[in-house]
């Protein structure tokens, strides 16, 4: 087995495990980017949508209803069936799921004239060749949207060494510099490039983890409180606690280009 299949192995397995909780934490959490998105890309009535990595599909369904037509890709079974009832509750119809990997993606080239994925690209093994594929299924002069964990690149490497402990999955969160060399690199023309943090309690991203064994979940709690307690941010999620209740701000980055 190659791997890239081995890692998406990993991928189906821990998703699996947690797409009933990620999905809530996902409903649960504002979203405070959207309008920025919107004023970014300019999504029409007209587009073709793709949504990469669409996990329990709260992109696509919001995209969904500024847009023609979203088709929403994802490894995971699990995942795909939260987006469907998502849908059914919300009763959006012009959205279509697809279980499949997507490298490569089973489309046609200039398929789609919006392209998006979100809280993806640490999860790849080569970043470089999805944004590859992304841009081959998107029209000329399309555009092209990639949002994911960005952190200090002083504090990446333990960044990524507490995630890894979290999601197995996890592979490397590229610093914000480095997401928009990929861009560049790859020939497109950047449109808007925003960096924010999303705050997020804890306890209810370590609910939807899919954390194998339980002294992890104990380990990981002390490592949070000593990183809020100690004020000195060494793990680059500028943890804080509040009332004994321990929260942590992700660094985000949206990145928007056109393809050319």
């Amino acid at each position: 087995m190659s791997s890239h299949h081995e890692h998406n192995a990993v991928i189906r397995e821990q998703f699996g495990k947690q797409a009933e909780g990620y999905a809530r934490l996902m409903r649960d959490s504002p979203n405070p980017l959207l309008p920025k998105l919107v004023d970014a890309v300019k999504p029409t009535a007209g587009d073709r949508v793709l949504d990469v990595g669409c996990g329990p599909g709260r992109l696509s369904l919001t995209l969904a209803e500024l847009t023609g037509h979203v088709t929403g890709i994802d490894l995971t079974p699990e995942m795909l069936a939260q987006a469907k009832a998502q849908q059914a509750e919300r009763g959006i119809e012009n959205v279509e799921w697809l279980q499949g990997d997507i490298l490569p993606m089973p489309f046609e080239n200039e398929k789609f004239t919006l392209v998006v994925t979100q809280a993806t690209f640490h999860h790849f093994a080569d970043p470089a060749a999805v944004l590859k594929e992304m841009i081959r299924v998107c029209a000329t002069g399309g555009r092209i949207v990639v949002i994911d964990l960005t952190p200090d690149p002083l504090k990446v490497e333990s960044f990524d060494a507490m995630e890894k402990l979290r999601d197995p999955s996890h592979v490397h969160a590229w610093p914000a510099a480095d997401l928009r060399k990929l861009g560049a690199a790859a020939g497109l023309e950047e449109l808007a490039f925003h960096q924010y943090g999303t705050e997020m309690p804890i306890e209810a991203v370590l609910a939807s983890s899919a954390v194998p064994d339980p002294g992890v979940l104990d380990k990981l709690r002390a490592l949070y409180r000593a990183d809020a307690t100690s004020g000195e941010n060494k793990i680059g999620m500028s943890l804080r606690e509040q009332n004994g209740e321990v929260f942590a701000t992700y660094p985000m980055t949206m990145a928007a280009w056109r393809r050319q």
